[in-house]
């Protein structure tokens, strides 16, 4: 049986999950498991640096590294992509935001055609958002009678333009997005830490060491994985990934 076939059938306890991501194993699903902290350490993980990826649609000093911490302004709006495609995986990332209201977040399964010629400015018309929100963003949103019941700050998953996703409840009041089910984000200036695993077009986010949201059935489920740049300031780090077979 490959490893994507274990990582849906199998269920495993917490204390065995923990074990697994201690000793590099694969991580198993089955049986839900709601609490994790996966370091992106052990066999198979790979940090990606600078050389990893490559420029979409920003300017020369819109994405920086600054030793490991790849720093971005938020302006044009866009992208930065991996070098690399991928369609089983599983993703480690640190993030913060530096001014409050903050907009970020990582796209995975970004096919080749959302980000052939894309202008300065604009996002893919393809992928699935792993959305990274400052919790201001509520409160300038609602400026002016706005109602912001829509969207969360703790780790939404949606799919973007021409992507399909089944998105896990709870689910925003239009059904397009997946809630997540406890509020674990930290605020502006303090890091989060993000494990997303894909596999088979599933797609789940662990927020601070504990399952929040996902979908299922994502169309495509084969492409690049995207960091945005919407508007304000961000920094990442620790960015690990491992491809499962």
């Amino acid at each position: 049986m490959t490893t994507a076939k274990r990582l849906i059938v199998i269920g495993v306890s917490l204390t065995t999950l923990m074990s697994a991501s201690l000793r590099g194993g694969a991580v198993q699903s089955g049986t839900p498991v709601t609490k994790a902290f996966i370091d992106g350490t052990g066999p198979g993980w790979k940090v990606l640096g600078e050389t990893d990826f490559a420029g979409v649609n920003g300017n020369q000093d819109t994405w920086m590294w600054r030793g490991d911490v790849l720093a971005s302004t938020g302006q044009p709006i866009g992208v930065l992509r991996t070098r690399q495609t991928f369609t089983n995986f599983e993703l480690v990332v640190e993030w913060r935001h530096l001014k409050p209201a903050g907009n970020s977040g990582v796209f995975v399964w970004v096919p080749d055609q959302a980000l052939a010629q894309l202008k300065p400015g604009v996002l893919p018309d393809y992928g699935i958002e792993v959305q990274m929100l400052d919790h201001g963003f509520r409160e300038q949103y609602e400026k002016g009678g706005r109602k912001g019941d829509w969207f969360t700050t703790h780790g939404d998953i949606f799919a973007v333009g021409k992507s399909k996703l089944k998105p896990f409840a709870p689910v925003s009041p239009n059904g397009s997005r997946s809630f997540p089910r406890k509020e674990l984000s930290r605020g502006v200036g303090e890091w989060n830490h993000y494990y997303v695993r894909g596999i088979n077009g599933e797609v789940r986010l662990w927020v601070n060491g504990e399952e929040v949201s996902g979908g299922s059935g994502a169309d495509p489920h084969t492409g690049y994985l995207c960091l945005e740049a919407e508007g304000s300031p961000v920094e990442f780090k620790n960015i690990r990934v491992r491809e499962v077979s």
